[in-house]
């Protein structure tokens, strides 16, 4: 991946900015397991105990997995307001097991029509830091998760719409214990320039509030007892379309002079989700699917996936041939990542070039037993790579209900609190900050950014679903989903050693270690292979579901706030 010159101003920390990177992740917040659970009959995982008991309940009521997907998101958007919610976007991969059948439902945010190529500079024209820009009204984008889990429900939902609010509302109104996790984030962000965010998230002398304070949050219950009623319609006209247009065209201290939000209600109105076909490729004796772009997250595992199996052998994960491999077909696959994929309604995306197995063995032929270049070039020409601003603050969820129906599901507001702007009681996105300056991800009016969302369904040679995962994690995210993928289907690793395993990898730089985790012989192994390294924060957030039997085990990644529910 590389930088082009106007993103080399974001303030990034040398060693990333030398090394292509994104923007540091969203500070890391304690390692902590939870226990697997058990289900003879269905299973969800999620990144709150507040929201896995809302689709366990669903589930038990004779839902769907659409439907506990919908409860649980909801939820998500009360209890971790930082990731996910109302005011953004996200991927589903549902499997109905009736039909037999993979759909990707692209909620993804688009850019307001009168969005123009790079909008975040100051009055003289110089680019804004990351931090700006992320905060900036110009970075908000038309959200999509409310419209894009309309469009699943109305196909694959068996309860009501309106009670698949109901857990979500409740917690609103009474309000909920906060947590470690949230607390920390709020106190490394110190303050809100939003006086309703900072109102709601801190106390009167400006600290932020303590684990196990009860936090109620009225606004947002009327803003989802008025998407209960109405569904998506709710917010493209009416009460909320006005709150959302007031919060991006509102003045906030820190904003550049004259900056003022482009979104509309027209772009509010234009937004539709998208129903997309899955990517799948074998890999040993099972099938694993992906989301297709704008995401690159199926791209790119099915890429690393692909040039594993070309290579000989089986190194064992935690290994330094392990390691060492990952890291060099990290580097081709987001090689070709940065370069070929954004939105394929602007720029066609060579998807098929991308996966073809004989391009993936040449590939893999470029990996031997030292370091190779760092950045790779991509494999394929299709533009040049522009920069881009992924981060981290996204949230997972894995479902299967008792039909055997699956969903995989990853929803974010990009950073963290995304625009830091609330409207009706939920943040808005940054999401326009998920565009590159260059190449296939360039910004353009109406297009959906590229996005690393790998929720992922893996199914076995009976053509059953097998597992279900995914992660947040920003541009980080195809790294860890294929770990997983690698210790689950191949390492021989247990569901709980897949989530708990140290994170590594490459994204076209160094080979980046997860911090205090990661043994002093791996890193060396490493260097003797003539890699250069770089300790992380990896705050990943796996949420797994694997077969087991004729039930299922749940597990959630140690590194978050996830728990799972099964019966």
């Amino acid at each position: 991946m590389r930088l082009s010159g106007a993103w080399l101003a974001l303030g990034l920390a040398a060693a990333g900015a030398r090394a292509g990177l994104p923007p540091a992740p969203e500070i890391a917040a304690g390692f902590e397991p939870s226990p697997p659970a058990i289900g003879a009959r269905f299973m969800a995982v999620t990144a709150n105990p507040h929201a896995t008991e809302a689709a366990v309940a669903v589930l038990r009521q004779g839902g769907s997995a659409v439907d506990a997907a919908i409860a649980a998101q909801m939820v998500l958007g009360v209890v971790e307001p930082q990731s996910s919610g109302v005011g953004g976007g996200g991927l589903l991969l549902h499997f109905d097991a009736r039909r037999r059948r993979v759909d990707a439902w692209d909620g993804r945010e688009t850019a307001p029509l009168a969005a123009s190529a790079f909008p975040f500079v100051d009055g003289a024209g110089a680019p804004l830091g990351f931090r700006l820009a992320a905060r900036d009204p110009r970075a908000v984008g038309a959200p999509g998760l409310v419209a894009m889990l309309a469009a699943a429900h109305a196909e694959s939902g068996r309860l009501p719409w309106a009670r698949l609010f109901e857990p979500a509302i409740r917690l609103a109104e009474a309000g909920f214990p906060v947590s470690p996790r949230l607390h920390r984030l709020l106190a490394h962000e110190g303050r809100f320039d939003d006086p309703a965010m900072q109102a709601h998230f801190f106390d009167a002398d400006g600290q932020a509030w303590p684990v196990g304070h009860r936090l109620r949050n009225p606004a947002l219950a009327d803003s989802l007892r008025r998407i209960a009623a109405e569904g998506p319609a709710a917010l493209r006209r009416g009460a909320l379309a006005e709150a959302i247009g007031d919060a991006v065209r509102g003045r906030l201290p820190a904003d550049v002079a004259d900056a003022q939000g482009l979104l509309s209600q027209r772009d509010l109105l234009a937004y539709a989700p998208i129903r997309r076909s899955a990517l799948c490729r074998p890999f040993r004796a099972h099938t694993v699917c992906g989301f297709p772009p704008p995401s690159a997250g199926a791209t790119t595992v099915l890429a690393m996936l692909g040039m594993w199996r070309a290579l000989p052998g089986s190194p064992a994960p935690g290994g330094v041939a392990f390691a060492h491999r990952f890291a060099e077909l990290g580097r081709l696959a987001y090689a070709d990542r940065a370069s070929c994929v954004g939105d394929p309604a602007f720029r066609p995306v060579p998807v098929e070039a991308l996966l073809d197995a004989a391009y993936l063995v040449r590939r893999a032929a470029l990996v031997g037993a030292r370091a190779g270049p760092s950045p790779r070039p991509a494999g394929l020409d299709c533009a040049a790579p522009g920069e881009e601003g992924e981060r981290p603050s996204t949230t997972h969820l894995s479902i299967v209900d008792a039909a055997g129906n699956a969903v995989a599901l990853t929803s974010s507001i990009e950073d963290a609190f995304g625009n830091r702007r609330m409207a009706g009681g939920f943040p808005l996105n940054n999401q326009l900050t998920d565009f590159s300056t260059d190449g296939a991800n360039r910004l353009a009016p109406g297009k959906r950014p590229r996005s690393a969302m790998a929720p992922t369904l893996v199914f076995d040679r009976r053509g059953r679903v097998f597992a279900v995962l995914g992660s947040p994690g920003g541009s980080q995210i195809p790294n860890y989903v294929a770990q997983a993928l690698l210790g689950l289907l191949e390492g021989g690793l247990s569901p709980a050693e897949v989530v708990s395993q140290p994170r590594l990898g490459s994204r076209n730089g160094p080979v980046e270690l997860e911090r205090a985790r990661t043994s002093p012989a791996l890193a060396e192994g490493l260097r003797a292979r003539g890699h250069t390294l770089r300790e992380a924060d990896m705050t990943s957030g796996i949420a797994l579901v694997v077969r087991r039997g004729r039930g299922w085990i749940g597990v959630a990644d140690p590194r978050r706030e996830g728990r799972a529910g099964g019966g």
